[in-house]
C-alpha cells in the first residue's frame, strides 16, 4: 500500500542521461548548478571528496560518473533527501564508489573526521533568513534558505573537513560573493573565483563558482569564467560540454 505521505517522486537524467536522479516534483530541484559545481573539482586517482549539503546527490553522482577512480561521500540534513540518494546511488550502479549520508554539519556524523577529504564541494542554501518569502515547500525551504546553519557555518565546516592543501569550492548566488570570501579567508588561500554568465548579453553574472586551498597563500584570482547561453537561449558549446558531455571546467 502507498503511503499517502509519501512525496510524488520524478526520474530525472543529467549529464546527458549519464547520471539518473529520483527527485521529488515539488520542492528543492536539482537543475544545472550541482553538475557545474562537479565540473569544477579536479580530483586524482584515489582522492576523496565530501559533498556537503548533497541533496538527492546530483553533484556527488555527477562527479563520480566523471572520475571513476575517486571516492565521493555526501551530507544531507533532510532525511527524505537522503532516502532518494541511497536509492539514485543504486540506480547509478556507484554502490561502494559513493556514500551518501544523513547528517547535520552543526553536529557531524563521527565518521567525518576532520582533515579526512582531499577536497570538498558544496551548494549551501542561497537565501539569508528572514529576508525574503520562504518558498511554501518545507523541503525547498530548507534548500534555499539558511536556517541554523548560517553561511560562516559552512565555511566552517568545509575547512575542517580538507586536508592541508586540499581545496574547498562554493557555488553562491554573485551578489553574497563578499561574504563568502570573508568567511573563506580566516582558513583558505590561493583563492579563484569563476563567474558564471548567463549570456553574451552583458547580464551580470547570477552565480559564481569559488574555489580556496586550505594552508596555501596565494593572490585572490578572477578568471573569465563559463558563458552559458548562446543566441536565442540556447546553451554555449563551451557548456554543453560540461553539461551534457559530462567534461570538465578547469580552472
Amino acid at each position: 500500500m502507498t503511503d499517502v505521505n509519501e512525496p510524488i517522486v520524478s526520474n530525472d537524467t543529467v549529464l546527458g542521461g549519464r547520471v539518473r536522479v529520483f527527485q521529488p516534483v515539488t520542492g528543492y530541484r536539482a537543475a544545472i548548478d550541482p553538475v557545474l559545481l562537479a565540473a569544477s573539482i579536479q580530483a586524482g586517482a584515489g582522492e576523496k571528496v565530501l559533498d556537503v549539503g548533497c541533496g538527492v546527490g546530483a553533484a556527488a553522482l555527477s562527479l563520480a560518473a566523471r572520475l571513476v577512480d575517486i571516492r565521493v561521500w555526501g551530507i544531507e540534513v533532510q532525511r527524505e533527501l537522503v532516502r532518494l540518494a541511497l536509492q539514485n546511488v543504486t540506480a547509478n550502479e556507484m554502490t561502494g564508489r559513493v556514500d551518501l549520508m544523513g547528517g547535520d554539519l552543526l553536529s557531524p556524523p563521527p565518521r567525518l573526521g576532520p582533515g579526512g577529504f582531499d577536497h570538498v564541494m558544496a551548494n549551501p542554501p542561497f537565501e539569508v533568513a528572514g529576508t525574503g518569502n520562504a518558498p511554501p515547500d518545507a523541503g525547498k525551504a530548507v534548500a534555499s534558505v539558511e536556517g541554523e546553519a548560517r553561511l560562516v557555518d559552512w565555511v566552517s565546516f568545509c575547512q575542517r573537513m580538507v586536508r592541508h592543501k586540499g581545496s574547498v569550492t562554493f557555488i553562491h548566488r554573485a551578489d553574497r560573493l563578499d561574504e563568502l570570501l570573508a568567511a573563506m579567508r580566516g582558513g583558505l588561500g590561493d583563492l579563484v573565483m569563476f563567474p558564471l554568465w548567463p549570456g553574451n548579453s552583458g547580464k551580470a553574472a547570477k552565480r559564481v563558482l569559488v574555489r580556496g586551498r586550505k594552508g596555501v597563500a596565494a593572490p585572490l584570482r578572477i578568471l573569465p569564467g563559463l558563458v552559458l547561453h548562446g543566441e536565442g537561449g540556447a546553451y554555449t558549446a563551451e557548456a554543453d560540454a560540461v553539461l551534457r558531455d559530462a567534461g570538465p571546467l578547469v580552472f
